[in-house]
């Protein structure tokens, strides 16, 4: 059935800005300065108090609403789900941090806490991550490297050396991310594109797995930070190859199998499964059981998680030597940590439809961080699949993320003992397996490349840059070609001629379509992109090459005939031939002639009664190019803004179009973009408000009527023949 289409009609009068302005009265509003909004801020009233509680405080607005007999069952199965996730990923995220493995517990345990009454995400469950762990672990390493005593350090145990190191990069990464809440820069993320966050992950999963082959092939390998040191890393794997744990190769390989399989039917069966097979639990209980039964340690000289930290330790305050030489880590580690979080907070925003506070979530990150680091977590965000486990088992809030605290707090001071003789590559395999989803997105690199080849470019070079010379390096890289790509975008944007499409009054490009009309004698120009100092060279060259003449160099022509003309004309005295110059000029008391600026008239006829008519024929020795051109249309419905440089340019380019007896003509301009150009000065006896149009319809409609004859056979206006 063919779908019925609407028509609409409108009849009005063909308005430019000065005509709309006096038909249509506009509130004239007067806009806040700076000191204004300062004053704004600093005063306070009951309901600004109020509305600052609730919004440092989430918890008072959830906890209200809160469905206790609907939601408290889901919380405490999800709690309990995903706090048996957290205790494993705790544990094998530790190793990539180079830590003892229960201090994973540590993290999965303290920034809880905080967030709970921080957080406006009722979704993610808090604790390690992956890439922030192996960032962290970098600085361990650096700083305490293994079977050395640091210079740097006084304590004389190695573990002890590298929590202090860890807990101090941390406290510092929490302090970053507080203050950037506290000075409301939460619109930081946003540089932080989709694709690069993919291609700087990608690299991470590199950078990860390549730290668990240790673990997994039972090799000792020392940490080696800095440019290059995946390559180092891999030589000395590859050397001590021939000396790899067949028990940990065998046992790493069938868990990861194992976990594979199981993890693929929970996603493909997931709405069927009430709760999703703890596979990670599972495997570790049974590797747990098999080491110590067969003591796995002794007879296969395998590396075990060993003693666990009992309880709580004391808080301890942080290193001032530490932050001194961990502040250029401790920043990209902030941004990244929160950009993740942040990331999946939206996701399940939009799902469950309530808003989140980018600035309230620097907040509330920066004092987990803080809160966690004093007693010997290090660097906390969220994990995509950990956070999947607590949504998708229930979750509602962050009762559930409490309830996963209390479930970590039970093992680190009762159970812990249990998971001692635990083999780290159960933990490396377990690491290795949940990256399936950050490696996978390698299959971006084809989807980006056919539909947008600058935002591949980005996803390559923060990978590369990343796998190659560091996260931190890497993430550096990667934003400075993302902002080359905008600036790219920016400065050498898609410039494009328009033409009407018959019937309507819509304008597409000419290219892109085959029965469009198009006035002799009319060319409408678009650049969809700010006019600023980079680009407006770029605008002009543009200009003129869609145009077909430099209106500069056009002037200079005409100015050297002028000159020709008046030698021939003084030559010709008052006997006029069929083939002299007289049939040239056209009287200044002709309506054409009379609005003609002074300026467009050449010094060497000023003040004579006559104006030259230059697409009528010239002599032979007289050459000039040919305009067929009247008006020029400008669509500036794309231009956000012109800075100083842009008006300049765009000023001096209208006065050489004049000049030449080309009316320019600009359409769609923003409100505030026209006040900028009223305040800048900008218009004077030649560059006149009455020049601008509301659509680019009006305008075109004007052009046609002041030119009425002219469009059907091109510029060739009749002239009395002196």
């Amino acid at each position: 059935m063919a779908t019925l289409r609407k028509h609409y009609v409108v009849r009005r009068e063909v308005y430019s800005e000065d005509s709309f302005e006096e038909d249509h009265n506009r509130i004239h509003r007067v806009h806040k300065t700076i000191l204004d909004h300062v004053k704004e801020y600093l005063t306070w009233d009951s309901k600004r108090a109020k509305n600052a509680v609730l919004s440092l405080l989430p918890i008072i607005g959830w906890m209200r609403v809160y469905r206790f007999r609907e939601w408290l069952l889901g919380d405490v199965v999800s709690g309990i789900s995903t706090g048996l996730v957290a205790i494993m990923q705790g544990l094998a995220f530790s190793l990539l941090a180079s830590l003892p493995a229960s201090y994973g517990l540590y993290t999965a345990f303290f920034p809880v806490l905080t967030y709970f009454f921080l957080g406006t995400s009722r979704h993610i469950s808090i604790g390690s991550f992956p890439v922030l762990s192996l960032m962290v672990g970098t600085v361990v390493d650096r700083l305490v490297p293994e079977n050395s005593t640091s210079v740097n350090i006084t304590d004389s145990d190695l573990d002890s050396q590298r929590v202090l190191v860890a807990s101090s990069v941390t406290f510092l990464m929490g302090v970053f991310q507080l203050a950037m809440g506290v000075l409301q820069v939460g619109f930081i993320v946003v540089y932080l594109s989709d694709t690069l966050v993919s291609g700087f992950t990608t690299a991470a999963a590199v950078h990860i797995v390549v730290s668990q082959l240790k673990f997994v092939l039972g090799l000792v390998v020392p940490g080696i930070s800095g440019p290059l040191s995946i390559i180092y890393t891999l030589e000395k794997i590859f050397v001590q190859i021939t000396s790899v744990n067949i028990c940990d190769l065998v046992m790493s390989i069938v868990i990861m199998v194992i976990v594979f399989i199981v993890k693929e039917l929970n996603d493909r069966y997931k709405a069927k499964l009430p709760v999703p097979v703890p596979i990670e639990v599972i495997m570790t209980v049974i590797a747990c059981g098999m080491s110590y039964g067969l003591n796995f340690k002794d007879t296969y000289d395998v590396d075990v998680v060993g003693t666990m930290v009992r309880g709580y330790e004391s808080p301890i305050a942080p290193s001032m030597k530490i932050f001194q030489e961990s502040a250029v880590e401790a920043f990209p580690i902030a941004i990244v940590g929160f950009a993740v979080a942040f990331s999946v907070a939206k996701v399940y925003s939009v799902k469950h439809d309530y808003s989140i506070d980018a600035n309230q979530e620097l907040i509330a990150f920066g004092v987990s961080n803080i809160f966690g680091a004093s007693f010997r977590s290090f660097a906390a965000s969220t994990a995509l699949s950990r956070t999947a486990v607590q949504e998708s088992s229930g979750g509602k809030t962050q009762v559930a993320g409490l309830i996963s605290a209390l479930i970590v707090m039970i093992v680190t001071l009762a159970l812990g003992f249990l998971l001692e003789p635990l083999p780290k590559s159960v933990l490396g395999a377990l690491v290795i397996v949940n990256l399936k989803g950050m490696l996978m997105q390698f299959r971006e690199i084809p989807y980006l490349w056919r539909r947008d080849k600058p935002e591949c470019v980005v996803w390559i070079a923060t990978c590369l840059a990343a796998i190659l010379l560091g996260l931190d390096l890497g993430l550096a890289v990667g934003l400075g070609v993302e902002l080359l790509t905008v600036v790219f975008r920016t400065q050498f944007p898609r410039c494009c001629v328009l033409a009407n499409i018959p019937g309507t009054d819509l304008y597409r490009d000419r290219k892109d379509y085959l029965n469009i009309f198009e006035p002799n004698g009319v060319k409408i120009f678009r650049i969809p992109s700010p006019i600023f100092f980079a680009n407006i060279e770029f605008f002009r060259e543009k200009l003129v090459e869609a145009v077909g003449f430099n209106p500069l160099r056009v002037l200079r022509k005409r100015n050297k005939a002028e000159k020709k003309i008046k030698k021939l004309l003084l030559e010709e005295g008052e006997h006029v031939t069929e083939g002299g110059v007289r049939h040239l000029f056209c009287q200044t008391s002709d309506e054409s002639c009379m609005n003609m600026e002074k300026s467009e008239k050449s010094d060497v006829l000023n003040g004579l009664p006559f104006r030259i008519d230059w697409n009528a024929e010239l002599p032979d020795n007289i050459s000039v190019p040919r305009v067929d051109l009247h008006s020029l249309i400008l669509d500036f419905s794309a231009v956000s803004f012109l800075d100083i440089s842009a008006m300049k340019g765009l000023k001096m380019a209208i006065k050489e179009f004049q000049q030449i007896q080309v009316d320019v003509y600009i359409v769609s301009c923003d409100v505030y973009t026209l006040e900028k150009l009223h305040a800048c000065m900008f218009f004077d006896d030649e560059i006149v408000t009455s020049m601008f149009f509301p659509t680019l319809h009006d305008a075109m409609l004007h052009v046609l009527g002041k030119n009425e004859g002219d469009h059907s056979k091109g510029r060739t206006i009749k002239y009395t023949q002196l």
